[in-house]
């Protein structure tokens, strides 16, 4: 039981890691050009690559907040 807190940390770790990544891979917005008056452009639907990282943001958010409950639930009872 000891091995597990080590484990769920780790994975955590990977899959924040990777969330990070996934995040900055989604470069649809113009940054702050937007809010000052620049042009926003044409907003089109996510198809290809794009609409996989999207998809695979959302999971890598869902599993990192799962694996901190899941570490905090383990931390606590040990």
């Amino acid at each position: 039981m000891k091995l597990l807190p080590q484990i769920l940390q780790l994975a955590n770790i990977i899959v924040m890691a990777l969330l990070i990544i996934f995040i900055i891979m989604q470069n649809r917005s113009q940054g702050l050009s937007t809010v000052f008056g620049g042009s926003g452009g044409i907003s089109a639907t996510r198809r290809g690559f794009e609409k996989w990282v999207f998809y695979a943001t959302i999971v890598m958010s869902v599993l990192f907040v799962g694996l901190s409950v899941a570490s905090l639930i383990v931390t606590t009872r040990a």
